[in-house]
């Protein structure tokens, strides 16, 4: 026997092994669901920690890549510049993305949860009410949800955009930033809102209530989309699914969530009473919510040009 036949009868009979212990239906995923999140984001997170979307994801051939973000608006970009397929966030980041020339679809929608964003002050703050902002520093994430939360309090209140001195910072530094008073007062979301009530004893001046709806957004990059409509479909599944088991289940919830949000489970538990993880596609009435927040933000001169919500919706759930 050549010694070049032996080697071929070697890989062979180790194929062979391999194939023994490998089960018949396994197969190479022939595709990647790459999904943008941030550690807000909390019912993807669950998703996350249950492999539940791999599992639906498995018989259409998909595998899942998981990239994480600090805010909407640089999942966005990612979702701009091909960097993942589809992601969630809040209403402002699309518009400001849209607006931008990115090319995306809404593709669902988390229903209204007002009191899950706010203004934060310090507990001895002498600040009462959102007219004494005037003149004061405010940190906030620019282009995410809380900015226009801001913009509507400041108009409800009789204040100018112009009043007010915006501090543009993620949330890591927004919060240093308020913890070591460098700035008067900090717009933002859950599960940082309920971390930084319960952990510095901050007070909510004002949360979104009658003045915002604050809805969150599953987005997908236009041509995944277009060519993965039974992907999609798939994840809007799992996303009900999994939204009405946690509703059912919020301390669960909380403990497999806290891990990796890096927070205490009474904090996240405490911010996930404030959603209501109901996902569905888009009605006209959120739509039309969604392209009032983009004209006003046109209308303050925060994007360049006008957008048309509807144009980036996809219809096909």
């Amino acid at each position: 026997m050549s010694a070049s036949w032996s080697i071929r009868r070697r890989a062979l009979l180790a194929g062979a092994a391999l194939a023994s212990i490998v089960p018949a239906h396994a197969q190479v995923p022939r595709g990647e669901l790459r999904i943008g999140f941030q550690k807000g984001a909390s019912l993807l997170l669950l998703q996350k920690a249950q492999g539940s979307i791999e599992k639906k994801l498995a018989p259409l051939g998909f595998g899942v890549k998981w990239v994480e973000f600090p805010a909407g608006p640089q999942l966005l970009e990612g979702l701009n510049v091909g960097a993942v397929d589809i992601g969630f966030v809040g209403e402002a980041p699309p518009i400001f993305a849209q607006a931008a020339g990115a090319l995306f679809y809404y593709i669902g929608h988390d229903p209204a949860a007002p009191q899950a964003e706010a203004v934060l002050v310090p507990r001895d703050s002498p600040i009462r009410s959102v007219a004494d902002l005037k003149g004061r520093k405010v940190a906030l994430n620019k282009g995410s949800n809380v900015h226009y939360l801001l913009v509507k309090l400041v108009e409800k209140h009789g204040l100018r955009w112009s009043d007010i001195s915006p501090v543009y910072l993620p949330p890591a530094d927004a919060r240093a930033a308020f913890e070591s008073r460098n700035v008067d007062a900090w717009v933002i979301w859950d599960p940082f809102l309920a971390a930084a009530e319960k952990q510095t004893g901050a007070r909510v001046l004002a949360d979104a209530t009658g003045v915002a709806s604050n809805h969150q957004f599953y987005l997908g990059a236009r041509g995944f989309v277009e060519k993965n409509g039974p992907v999609i479909r798939a994840v809007f599944d799992d996303a009900g699914e999994k939204g009405r088991w946690l509703k059912n289940n919020l301390r669960a919830a909380a403990e497999q969530i806290a891990p990796l949000q890096g927070l205490p489970v009474d904090v996240v538990e405490s911010s996930l009473r404030r959603y209501q993880f109901d996902v569905r596609p888009l009605s006209d009435a959120v739509l039309a919510e969604q392209q009032r927040i983009a004209d006003t933000f046109h209308q303050l001169g925060l994007i360049p040009r006008r957008v048309v919500v509807k144009e980036a919706t996809w219809k096909a759930v």
